[in-house]
């Protein structure tokens, strides 16, 4: 197969530590997709991408809110190999693998090693840039909210932990009904395999980005409800508008921080250093937000991950909120 033939490229839209994203056409229907080139000259970036892969393949019914892959190609120098979703799991890893560790060792350019995930298209960008170039909406941020709650319930249902929630990596597609969130950025998920229950199985590599990390990963020792406390501090940056800039790339970026001095700290590193800190929600302006939404916050963002909300019952609760619901005229 030649991705060539089947796709055309038309322009990069993003490109990060681990690889790039192109807005392409389908040859034949002229239909948009997105296109993600992952390179995989190191294992490290192998596993990363078939990390990705995994959980959007064992995916068995699609949800509205959570990115749709198209198919998965393999390109070993010019030739281009369709993964198939009915390979297991652990030829998928040996074959690239191997094709990585061949690539290595000859660091032939012509033996490049390549992952192209072929996804829908969302013509919104990402949330983060999404929300900041627009005036506050309580209305929009309640469906922003009530869908990524349900999407995070729907992965969890079916046993994927996402560990790496931000408003990066959540994706804006325009409908006649309102923009839709996707979640989207795979690459350090994780299947919990078997029959157990997702909020007892136990990870103990730390991952995913500061701000957003909950107490316990920072420990090493965490569960389904780390992905819970990073929608915690995505919904509360979302409502008050609260930024900080990203050391690296200096991007403004939605995201709650305890001040401490001229030092911002991520909340779940202060929670860890002291657990019975207070937090101080809403941080703003205490009309910003009505108090059932700022009790469910504090029910997102607790230190004990035992007590913490999970991805079910918070699809109940913010169902309930009264913040940015339209109130009925008399």
């Amino acid at each position: 197969m030649a991705a060539q033939a089947k796709y055309s490229i038309v322009r990069e839209v993003g490109r990060g530590s681990y690889g790039v994203v192109y807005e392409a056409v389908v040859s034949q229907t002229r239909n948009k997709v997105a296109v993600k080139r992952m390179h995989c000259n190191v294992p490290e970036n192998v596993e990363l991408a078939l990390q990705e892969f995994w959980a959007l393949q064992s995916v068995q019914s699609q949800h509205e809110n959570v990115i749709q892959l198209e198919e998965c190609v393999l390109q070993s120098g010019q030739v281009f190999q369709p993964i198939s979703r009915q390979y297991r799991k652990s030829d998928n890893h040996l074959l690239l693998i191997e094709t990585c560790l061949k690539g290595r060792r000859c660091m032939d350019p012509k033996s490049a090693c390549f992952l192209w995930f072929v996804m829908e298209f969302c013509d919104g960008g990402n949330m983060n840039d999404f929300l900041l170039s627009r005036a506050p909406d309580s209305q929009l941020n309640n469906s922003f909210m009530q869908q990524l709650s349900s999407a995070v319930a729907f992965l969890h249902r079916n046993q994927i932990v996402h560990r790496d929630l931000k408003s990066d990596n959540i994706l804006i597609s325009h409908r006649p009904g309102g923009p839709v969130v996707k979640v989207a950025d795979f690459g350090l998920s994780k299947i919990c395999q078997g029959k157990v229950n997702v909020n007892q199985h136990c990870f103990s590599s730390a991952c995913g980005s500061n701000f957003y990390m909950a107490p316990e990963v920072w420990e090493g020792r965490y569960t389904a409800k780390a992905d819970i406390f990073a929608l915690g501090i995505i919904f509360w940056a979302m409502v008050e508008r609260i930024t900080f800039k990203d050391g690296d790339s200096e991007k403004e970026l939605l995201g709650t921080y305890i001040c401490q001095g001229k030092a911002l700290i991520p909340v779940g590193e202060a929670l860890l250093e002291n657990p019975n800190m207070e937090l101080q929600i809403p941080l703003k302006n205490k009309k910003s937000m009505p108090d059932d939404l700022c009790r469910l916050l504090h029910d997102m963002l607790t230190f004990n991950p035992k007590e913490r909300l999970d991805a079910f019952q918070l699809e109940i609760r913010i169902r309930r909120i009264s913040y940015g619901k339209k109130r009925q005229r008399s």
